[in-house]
């Protein structure tokens, strides 16, 4: 039976740790994915609109700076005539107002429509007198009147782009010229920072750098992902790229106004998304710490569980045993009943005899049959002994009858000053042996109480007993004292108190002392319902019970009846 208990008990704590642990995982897995993933999409999605406005608004610095620097040659062009700026000297004053307004022209030259280089000014003097016009550069600005250059390496075989500008003039066309300072423009671009890793650079159709990248490469060097760009587009453009050695980039891509450049910002994805790496180890510490939580937790609650369901069993178990033991005690009340049933009627035969026996040794000495001798007196004295003990016979069996009597109760007065005494007396025999002091403490003016008197007689027998045990406990056989005592309350009613001083009841007993099954006796010594059946009865009494006690020194329970009227 124990090794069936221990396997259930066993399934079931498997079963209840599986469900407390597998559906608020699953719960709790379920809700951090689905807000991890949100948060991702969040993160990713805030990453991304902020590379794109930073890309977007660096577009716009770099078109401004071309359109600004083209726009100062045309106002050089179209304030001057050709033959004025052919003039070095004069040339060289319009240079240094240009660099008043823009550090980025670097030189200055004028080019007939022939594309003979005319005049100069700049750190380049023997360009001078060079015929331009196969360059391209020279047939674009004189088909379009403006131009930008890539970065090529001309007659000078240094990389540099160039800005120009044409005008017709008295049915002859011109250039103007100018040198934009690449260092300086480089560092305008690069200028973009970005985490750790970010970067920005230039690059045309062709995938050639028109600006040096921040990673090493150099001005026309050739970008090795430009298959994976896209072509001319409108707006901004990000992708993921992965780099010849493996590393993964968050790249944004967008085209200039001005020039048919390509302005692209890039990121290693690592460190663009370190805030998502760090969340997601936080989140992981959050899941793994979460885990802990809920197995502890279910390993705790279960263990909880399963040790109520093992005392809930013992309890029934007990229980069961105190029903058996309860059944056991109601059988031997009905069958003491039968027997003092039983035992009443050679008692009155006895009597009877006793009776006969006294009035013919009356009827003896009036006749003076039977004289007055010492043995005659001994034969009387045995008779009046024997009439006494049978009177007492008679009351402790009237007694358990009366106890042990069924049925519906039967309301009547009952006058506790002499009611109490009766019952007083059939503990008396018990008490005395036990070396136990009965006192009464009976008010004169204790006002009767209509009840039930056996179920009175009942509670007040189970109060004795409780008190006899606690009393046997702490003293053994002397030293023990039961005062029991009545008297009338300001409020009408009529209080009843059985005070000793036995071993007395814990703190932590005393507030279930009226629970059914309680009972802090050994097994087999109390079944735990008598307080509880005690105060059931008083309470249909229309009265209340009350207990104080205090370990070691003594208990006293109160019982309270309203006054008959």
């Amino acid at each position: 039976m124990d090794e069936d208990r221990r396997q259930r008990y066993s399934r079931l704590r498997r079963m209840i740790l599986l469900s407390m642990i597998g559906v608020p995982l699953i719960l709790f897995i379920l809700i951090l994915g689905i807000g991890y993933h949100y948060f991702t999409i969040s993160l990713e999605t805030s990453t991304i609109s902020s590379l794109k406005r930073m890309v977007e608004d660096h577009r716009q610095m770099i078109d401004a700076f071309l359109r600004e620097r083209t726009a100062d040659l045309e106002f050089v062009i179209h304030s001057n005539s050709f033959q004025e700026l052919s003039d070095r000297d004069y040339l060289d004053r319009v240079f240094l107002n240009l660099q008043g307004e823009s550090s980025a022209f670097i030189d200055l030259g004028v080019f007939n429509e022939g594309g003979i280089h005319v005049a100069y000014h700049g750190p380049f003097i023997k360009l001078v007198g060079r015929d331009y016009s196969k360059e391209p550069w020279l047939k674009e600005v004189l088909r379009k009147g403006s131009y930008i250059s890539d970065v090529f390496l001309g007659y000078r075989k240094v990389p540099h782009f160039i800005i120009a500008v044409a005008r017709e003039e008295d049915g002859m066309k011109w250039v103007l010229r100018a040198t934009i300072d690449t260092q300086m423009f480089n560092e305008m671009v690069k200028k973009v920072r970005i985490g750790r890793t970010g970067e920005a650079y230039l690059i045309n159709g062709e995938g050639t750098f028109q600006s040096e990248r921040r990673s090493g490469e150099g001005l026309m060097d050739q970008d090795e992902n430009i298959s994976a760009y896209p072509g001319r587009h409108e707006g901004t453009r990000t992708l993921m790229l992965k780099n010849q050695i493996g590393v993964t980039f968050l790249c944004a891509t967008t085209w200039l106004n001005q020039k048919d450049w390509c302005l692209v910002v890039r990121q290693e994805k690592s460190d663009a998304f370190s805030a998502l790496r760090s969340a997601s180890t936080i989140i992981l510490l959050i899941l793994i710490a979460g885990i802990a939580g809920i197995v502890a937790s279910a390993c705790f609650l279960t263990g909880c569980i399963i040790r109520r369901m093992e005392q809930m069993d013992k309890e029934r178990d007990l229980l069961g045993a105190q029903l058996v033991r309860a059944t056991g005690l109601a059988e031997l009340g009905e069958m003491a009943a039968g027997f003092a049933h039983e035992i009443n009627n050679p008692l009155q035969i006895i009597r009877s005899e006793q009776s006969l026996m006294e009035a013919i040794f009356a009827e003896m000495k009036e006749k003076g049959g039977l004289q007055e001798t010492e043995d005659v007196k001994e034969l009387e004295e045995s008779m009046a002994q024997i009439a006494l003990q049978v009177g007492r016979c008679a009351l402790i069996t009237q007694a358990i009858l009366k106890f042990a009597r069924k049925g519906e109760p039967v309301p009547r007065e009952v006058d506790l000053r002499t009611f109490i005494p009766e019952v007083t007396r059939m503990i008396a025999n018990k008490a005395g042996v036990n070396g136990i002091a009965l006192r009464e403490e009976i008010s004169d003016a204790t006002p009767v109480v209509h009840g039930d008197p056996a179920q009175l007689q009942q509670v007040l027998i189970n109060l004795f007993n409780n008190a006899l045990d606690a009393i046997i406990e702490k003293h053994r056989y002397s030293g023990g004292e039961i005062t029991v005592g009545a008297k009338s309350r300001l409020d009408g009613s009529v209080e009843i108190w059985v005070r000793d001083n036995g071993s007395g009841i814990s703190p932590e007993n005393l507030p279930r002392i009226f629970t059914p099954f309680f009972t802090t006796k050994p097994v087999g010594k109390g079944a735990g319902l008598g307080l509880s059946v005690c105060y059931g009865i008083i309470d249909k009494m229309g009265g209340s019970m009350a207990v104080e006690s205090e370990e070691g020194i003594g208990t006293t329970f109160t019982v309270s009846l309203p006054a008959s009227p």
